[in-house]
């Protein structure tokens, strides 16, 4: 009995070439994804998740999908490494709870200062020392967390801040409206970031650097930037999710 095409040797060859020439982008995603995971997984981890990620696109892939393997693989990639993030369990209640605090004092502040609040203002809000405030930032700057991946919706499959910057493929007008209402949102909060803060996001989100490179252009520790990093989408989180509350409540006013 013929095994059918899915078996062929010639299948399998071509499976191993797409393995063995998209090889480099393992490392490549590993170090842009090394800031949006949690500090407890290693660059082998994340190496190693990723690795899975593209045998799985080289098992899954057919020419007749009508992309390049490379944006398929990369996609599967970063899906295997934030799978294995979720596998993990590793953002506990306690640290929801931390990032909870931190985003009610950021809201906070907002309200009675009229302004972005700055660090040594969240942590005295937050009763802390700066040093303590700080070293709060690297414990929650975890993907899911604090990064434009996350969900502005406290659901799983919500869309992201990253999705409102992103263009999709053939929108309605509907999702057209709200894709630019909401990116012209987040530009102008964006702009209200300190000057650190929007250098960060933009050297990580737009020129894809890595932590090390941006720590490396800014002359500071890669401690340093992850917490510039966590405060500034901490407080991106806090303006959207406002924001867009703010505008559920004109178009449903109380009555």
């Amino acid at each position: 009995m013929s095994l059918g095409p899915a078996y062929s040797p010639v299948r399998a060859e071509e499976k191993d070439r797409l393995i063995k020439s998209h090889l480099h982008m393992v490392s490549f995603l590993t170090e842009r994804m090394v800031s949006q995971v949690p500090a407890f997984m290693t660059r082998e981890d994340i190496a190693s998740a990723a690795m899975v990620g593209l045998v799985d696109a080289a098992n899954r892939f057919k020419p007749s999908m009508g992309v390049l393997f490379k944006t398929f693989a990369e996609k599967r990639m970063r899906g295997a490494v934030l799978d294995e993030v979720r596998r993990m369990d590793w953002f506990s209640r306690s640290m929801r709870q931390k990032q909870s605090r931190v985003c009610h004092a950021i809201e906070s502040l907002e309200k009675r200062l009229g302004r972005p609040p700055e660090e040594a203002e969240v942590a005295t809000e937050m009763d802390m020392s700066l040093d303590a405030y700080r070293q709060l930032l690297g414990e929650v700057s975890y993907l899911g967390c604090v990064s434009l991946h996350e969900t502005i919706e406290d659901t799983a499959d919500g869309p992201s801040l990253l999705d409102s910057i992103e263009d999709p493929n053939s929108p309605c007008p509907v999702e057209m409206v709200e894709n630019s209402q909401l990116t012209q949102e987040l530009a102008r909060q964006i702009d209200r970031l300190t000057e650190k803060e929007r250098l960060v996001v933009s050297l990580l989100y737009y020129e894809e650097l890595s932590q090390k490179e941006i720590a490396e252009v800014m002359e500071l520790s890669e401690g340093r930037v992850s917490q510039l990093h966590s405060q500034a989408l901490l407080k991106l989180r806090t303006y959207i999710r406002r924001a867009q509350g703010d505008a559920a409540a004109q178009l449903h006013p109380v009555r």
